[in-house]
């Protein structure tokens, strides 16, 4: 496997597919890998929130598995993955040589938490936005 490099695969598994549906997408996935390429690590980073809705879903199942593959392989996961129901989405990068190894997620703070940085949150932003436009002052009056 002379043309082999490392890629990252990123899933991100729809939270209401069954159990039984991630298991089968993970181990169709895994089984694609280790035929045609080298597993080198697969980490499993639970729930979490996503940054924007993706098919009305706020939250996904993130699985990472990294791997040594040549073009054949990307091109199956590329095509296999992009019609697999369950997948809501999925990313196929190329590591470069010495990138440190994936950093273990930090825990998400709970529905509802505010971030420190956001202390009047949404509400305040929604306020502002319903209050009735300033009056015009004299200098912005047309004169007639």
């Amino acid at each position: 496997m002379a043309t082999a490099r490392l890629y990252d695969l990123t899933l991100m598994l729809d939270p209401n597919a069954p159990d039984d549906r991630h298991r089968e997408i993970l181990g169709n996935v895994n089984s694609a890998i280790e035929d045609k390429g080298k597993l080198v690590g697969q980490h499993d980073w639970g729930m979490r929130r996503l940054a924007f809705e993706i098919d009305h879903r706020a939250d996904a199942a993130y699985h990472l598995f990294q791997f040594e593959a040549g073009n054949e392989l990307l091109e199956q996961l590329e095509n296999t993955l992009k019609i697999t129901d369950g997948v809501l989405r999925h990313r196929i990068i190329k590591v470069k040589p010495g990138t440190p190894p994936p950093p273990t997620p930090r825990p998400e703070p709970p529905r509802g938490a505010r971030a420190p940085e956001d202390p009047g949150g949404a509400v305040a932003a929604r306020a502002a936005a319903d209050a009735p436009p300033p009056a015009p002052t004299e200098e912005e009056t047309p004169d007639e």
